[in-house]
């Protein structure tokens, strides 16, 4: 049974029998992968903690027949405390695993992987609010999967900008021409914003006002659940 190493980053755990758990991790090199943790729930066991949401670890599996099997796990990043003693920040972390379970699939993506463990090392440290690193994480994490919203020319027709219908099926901001009837219209300062999240521009991100920071927050919201298909549970509990 072939034996590999890989740096991870757990999403989900969930129990199976009475002593062991299913862990969902994102890899460094081999994408998203379900392996069994046999025993972690026992107070004995020697790697347990290091196997819960938020953790970074180096560890060695077992590649088998459906589910691969954990034989050591060796701490990198201990998010997972600092993150749990906030709840605004374990909102926005379950939110982000979520995305990136959502987004990642066996291929792999270096690129997820690295944008997941240093948006959580962000929060860890609180170096941001929480909110603002949740919505910036989602565009960039979105447009690595291929939805790059636009936030200056048009995201139909190619227009250059300035606009402000805001069309999340069309992908972004779009010219006049372009807008259906009724179609929501951002501020400049809303428009400015999401750009800096969308580019990581943290400086910028500070000096808005709440108001702009509530309207952009709504326009990632929506973007991400129709992108997603489907609604993020765990964002129906970040507080905003």
């Amino acid at each position: 049974m072939p034996v590999y190493r890989d740096d991870v980053v757990v999403l989900r755990t969930q129990k199976l029998g009475e002593a062991d758990r299913i862990v969902t991790m994102l890899t460094r090199q081999h994408g998203k992968v379900r392996a069994v943790a046999k025993g972690v729930r026992r107070t004995a066991s020697k790697f347990g903690a290091r196997l819960e949401p938020f953790m970074v670890a180096d560890v060695q599996l077992w590649e088998g027949r459906s589910l691969d099997v954990i034989t050591q796990a060796e701490s990198i990043a201990s998010y997972g405390a600092l993150i749990t003693a906030d709840y605004p920040s374990y909102t926005v972390a379950s939110a982000m695993v979520e995305t990136a379970d959502k987004l990642t699939e066996a291929e792999g993506s270096l690129q997820q992987y690295l944008l997941l463990v240093g948006a959580l090392r962000s929060l860890s440290r609180r170096e941001h609010g929480a909110g603002l690193t949740l919505d910036s994480y989602l565009l960039r994490a979105l447009s690595m999967a291929g939805w790059a919203p636009s936030f200056q020319d048009c995201a139909r027709c190619g227009a250059r900008g300035a606009h402000s219908a805001m069309v999340v099926q069309a992908g972004g901001i779009v010219c006049d021409d372009c807008a259906a009837p009724g179609s929501p219209r951002l501020d400049p300062a809303t428009i400015t914003l999401l750009g800096s999240l969308l580019t990581g521009d943290w400086e910028h991100t500070k000096s808005t006002p709440p108001q702009t920071r509530a309207q952009a927050t709504g326009v990632v919201a929506a973007y991400t659940q129709w992108h997603l298909g489907r609604g993020l549970r765990s964002l129906e509990h970040v507080s905003r």
